[in-house]
């Protein structure tokens, strides 16, 4: 048996669980929402203006109400194509699973993971494609030629922690009544479904971390592996190409000045937060990955 298998045994009640309410909760994402004819990026807040990345520096204190609005609105668009692309990888890694001979047993939940991240892609890409436009990823594609137990840890791991951080902007911006309507639906939903998501990916991570029993070497280049995602994960929020849709002068520089900028640093501490405690409490990080922050 291998591990990965070995794991989802171990959390396979909390996969029915989380399977039952995915069908009590199973909606029609072509049929739910009433797509408006046309958004107005200048009269509504499309993202929440704290959580924008340019909050906190001084183009952003330069700027006037109608250019911060459209700022968000472009970061808004820039956010749902990080997930776009996000959840391309995670659809990608989960149908290659799907029906492996040693996890046949487990392919309840895992349909029903795969078909809820689709049905984001939905809501994502509609918004984009309606009103915006599909932002390019900048982040290098995950390496898939390691023995198979450190390859499955390492996505069901990195998963984790692109859905925690994600699920932290959609927690906050669902409940900011400041938000168009629209944008505060497509995050609660997104939210409603990657909660449990995340219940299961903790369970799963800590049980495969568990029952990987790696040498020093393995754990160490796991561990550096993870820390340098957390860092890429981080790099997607600063996007040169939103900031060049939102009408901003050189927006590569931008990008840079806005990473390092302190109040930027700290934000991001404090959204990854939750993640990196459970990281550290599991035993996987053994220090913060100092590059992010």
């Amino acid at each position: 048996m291998s591990a990965l298998a070995g794991a989802l045994a171990q959390v396979s009640q909390t996969a029915d669980r989380l399977s039952r309410l995915s069908v009590r909760a199973h909606q029609n994402p072509y049929t739910l929402v009433d797509w408006p004819s046309a958004v107005d990026p200048e009269r509504d807040w499309f993202s929440t203006p704290e959580y924008v990345s340019l909050h906190g520096t001084a183009v952003w204190a330069g700027l006037d109400d109608e250019a911060r609005r459209r700022v968000a609105f472009h970061e808004a668009a820039g956010f749902y194509s990080l997930n776009i692309h996000g959840e391309k990888t995670l659809i990608q890694g989960l149908a290659a699973r799907l029906y492996r001979s040693d996890l046949a047993g487990s392919a309840g939940y895992l349909h029903h993971f795969l078909d809820e991240e689709n049905k984001h892609s939905v809501y994502f890409g509609g918004f984009c494609t309606r009103y915006a436009r599909v932002h390019r990823s900048r982040q290098a594609p995950w390496r898939t030629d390691r023995p198979r137990d450190v390859d499955d840890f390492l996505f069901f791991a990195k998963t984790l922690i692109f859905e925690e951080i994600v699920d932290h902007y959609n927690r906050v911006q669902a409940r900011d009544a400041r938000l168009h309507p629209l944008a505060r639906f497509i995050n609660d939903n997104h939210h409603r479904e990657e909660a449990r998501h995340l219940v299961f990916g903790r369970r799963l991570v800590t049980e495969l971390w568990r029952a990987g029993d790696w040498d020093a070497p393995t754990a160490a280049e796991i561990r550096d592996d993870l820390a340098r995602f957390v860092t890429a994960t981080w790099r997607e929020y600063y996007h040169p190409d939103v900031y060049a849709d939102a009408g901003l002068d050189d927006p590569w520089e931008l990008a840079e000045a806005a990473w390092s900028a302190p109040d930027q640093r700290t934000h991001r501490h404090r959204v990854s937060a939750d993640c990196l405690r459970f990281l550290a409490a599991a035993g996987i990080l053994t220090e913060e990955p100092a590059d992010a922050f």
